[in-house]
């Protein structure tokens, strides 16, 4: 089905959004929707937390000090979150897309926009979120759309002001969902390269887990900002090889979330990457993370093998992935970088 033929409901406004994943990211976007005015189903995958939020009206575990409102509705119901919706945000981690979404594939409202909060590249297929989305829901890739930019969620919840970008090829899809969740504080953009959007979020985990390193062997700014403008150098390098287009590079999906989650205590992959740098090996980082392991440390294998099979060259992800899955030490990796042959910028 081409753009052109797409037409009903499913342009218009969206009335009733289902966000499947009560994680802090999943429950800040929620709340954002429900704050801009539209009907939200939250699903929860435990039943006490859909049930605390709809009596308590608090998502305790992720965002303790955040009321939410009463437009936000949460169950741990998939079927009855997924009906009537004309939009399905899919709020869980890249690695675990494709399982669950299967599950949820024949509930799947028809003609629904399917929007992903994921930022990875699926280590089996080194595909980006959309694509797992459109393959797996069988749907066209106009009917995916992707949110993205510096959208630390403890932030957000808070009603700090911030924005995003709403990428989707489809553009009336993209302004139908940038009217749905457009808040006081919450400004989203629409772009329809939906590649280098997912591009630039899934290559932003690493080079912030490599920033945080470089924060736990002491160093400081002069640091930071090599790691984070040779950062966006070889995402940029990686996303035009895969057709993207370079000045999304530039911004709030890429530079705007990548300086985020580089320099942020809130941002997971720069404190897992400090606990690196400290001397931790990756499994006690994730003890200290509560079992949770950061994105980057997965995305950083499927990137390196993205960029592998395209010709790419990303001296940071390679030595990340060195880091945290070969046993390479911080500070020799450090010296590894710097060692590099000198070149023009």
């Amino acid at each position: 089905m081409s753009e052109s033929t797409v037409s009903g409901p499913e342009r218009g406004a969206l009335r009733r959004v289902a966000v499947l994943g009560a994680g802090s990211w999943g429950t800040a976007f929620a709340k954002v929707l429900a704050d801009a005015g539209t009907e939200v189903r939250l699903w929860a995958r435990r039943s006490h937390v859909a049930e605390e939020i709809e009596r308590h009206r608090v998502n305790t575990e992720y965002l303790p000090r955040t009321p939410l409102p009463g437009r936000l509705r949460a169950t741990a119901d998939a079927a009855e979150a997924l009906h009537g919706a004309d939009a399905v945000v899919l709020a869980v981690p890249s690695q675990t897309l494709r399982e669950n979404l299967t599950g949820w594939q024949p509930l799947l409202p028809e003609g629904a926009t399917l929007v992903s909060l994921a930022k990875g590249v699926e280590l089996s297929t080194l595909k980006r979120m959309s694509q797992v989305i459109a393959e797996v829901a069988d749907v066209p890739a106009a009917r995916v759309a992707v949110v993205s930019g510096p959208n630390l969620a403890k932030e957000i919840a808070d009603e700090q002001p911030t924005a995003t970008v709403v990428a989707c090829p489809d553009h009336e899809r993209a302004v139908a969902l940038q009217r749905a969740c457009s808040t006081g504080y919450f400004r989203p953009y629409t772009n329809t390269d939906i590649v280098g959007v997912e591009v630039a979020g899934a290559c932003k985990n690493v080079i912030a887990l490599a920033c945080g390193v470089a924060s736990g062997l002491g160093y400081g700014s002069n640091t930071m900002s090599t790691l984070i403008t040779r950062g966006i150098a070889e995402t940029t390098r990686l996303g035009t090889a895969l057709g993207a287009e370079p000045m999304t590079f530039a911004g709030l999906a890429g530079m705007g979330d990548l300086v985020a989650t580089c320099v942020s205590p809130l941002s997971r992959n720069r404190t897992f990457g400090e606990r690196l740098g400290h001397g931790d090996s990756v499994a006690e980082a994730q003890r200290a993370a509560h079992g949770q392991v950061a994105e980057g440390v997965k995305s950083c294998r499927s990137l390196c093998e993205l960029a592998a099979a395209n010709g790419v060259e990303m001296p940071i992800a390679e030595v990340v992935h060195r880091v945290c899955h070969e046993g390479l030490e911080p500070v020799p990796a450090a010296a590894e970088l710097l060692g590099r042959d000198r070149k023009p910028e």
